[in-house]
């Protein structure tokens, strides 16, 4: 099967005349027919718990631009609330969860054995999906890094700079630690339930890795990395990684080696002259075109594309964004992104 997915090819470090291509929040409020299914399925909650819609959303993206992959449609706040934390989403705002910012609210955690219970809606959209993409296109898995969903977990939201997730690492890490490690094991179960109910990739999103600084990053960044990858190629030899430690800047150098990911991919702070030379050097990288593009389109949207190909040609690579498409973006200025890919 893997000889007619692009995507997989890129993986084990094949470089191609033109690189396989999706996007980050590919299924998304930019398309109308995402918009229409979300009003379907009542909030945004529902249509991450409701298998065949949750498909259809994955599906949709495929159907209009044939990307060579196709990711699952979920959250990375379904682990937290997997574990027992209260998870709610704010109209114009985002998630809202109960915080943990102290040991009795970590005590009231589940244990990670019993994450499946809800979690289990997520792996039949995986089996439905497996079912009905195309036999080119490559099913890709996710969750979110430790780290970054630590920082919900204890900030009860996003916030601008992590402020209470790094307060708490350094006046109760103890805590901090033992919540990570928390979220790690439920990781690792979590993608391994994917992978078993048929995803041929997982991605592991650490959208708050810049963050982490030093010593810091190397020990709440790359070191969960490495042991929930280490755990998923012990038990599923063969199922490529893609890491996104975003705006990691000079992080990302050796990152690849420091986890055993098969492939890094990368935000657009970074230039692809350089991530070509001190990344891509050690296998498969994936970007990183700015999602701004998506917005403006026109001649730049041209030139950037055809740059970045150009420059990460010589290895591995994975067409992609630098970070998620945005609601705003014009679906005409994805079709023209992908035309000018697969011209070469």
């Amino acid at each position: 099967m893997a000889e007619n997915k692009k995507l997989l090819r890129a993986l084990s470090g094949e470089v191609l005349d033109t690189p396989p291509i999706w996007m980050m929040r590919q299924a998304g409020r930019y398309l109308p027919e995402y918009r229409a299914t979300r009003e379907q399925a009542g909030d945004f909650l529902s249509l991450c718990y409701t298998p065949d819609l949750a498909a259809e959303v994955t599906l949709q993206p495929i159907r209009r631009f044939g990307f060579d992959a196709a990711i699952l449609f979920a959250d990375i706040l379904l682990v937290p609330q997997a574990l027992g934390a209260d998870l709610w989403f704010v109209t114009g705002e985002g998630p809202r969860l109960s915080t943990i910012t102290q040991q009795s609210e970590f005590d009231a955690l589940k244990p990670v054995a019993e994450i499946h219970e809800t979690l289990s809606p997520v792996y039949e959209t995986v089996r439905i999906l497996s079912r009905e993409l195309p036999s080119e296109t490559t099913l890709i898995g996710f969750a979110g890094a430790p780290w970054t969903v630590a920082t919900y977990m204890i900030a009860g939201r996003g916030t601008p700079d992590q402020g209470p997730a790094h307060t708490l690492r350094e006046e109760n890490t103890a805590l901090f630690e033992a919540l990570l490690e928390r979220i790690t094991a439920a990781t690792i179960e979590y993608l391994s339930a994917q992978i078993v109910a048929g995803a041929e990739v997982v991605k592991i999103f650490d959208s708050w890795a810049g963050s982490l600084k030093g010593e810091a990053f190397t020990k709440y960044a790359v070191e969960p990395c490495r042991v929930i990858t280490q755990a998923l190629k012990e038990r599923h030899p063969g199922v490529p990684v893609i890491g996104f430690p975003r705006e990691a800047g000079e992080g990302y150098v050796g990152f690849a080696k420091a986890t055993g990911v098969d492939c890094v991919a990368l935000d657009n702070s970074v230039a692809p002259d350089w991530a070509a030379k001190h990344v891509q050097i050690d296998g498969c990288v994936q970007g990183n075109l700015a999602p701004s593009h998506m917005v403006t389109g026109g001649q730049a949207l041209i030139d950037e594309t055809r740059d970045i190909v150009r420059t990460f040609s010589k290895g591995p690579h994975i067409f992609n964004l630098g970070h998620g498409i945005t609601p705003d973006a014009n679906p005409d200025n994805v079709q023209l992104m992908i035309d000018t890919v697969r011209a070469g």
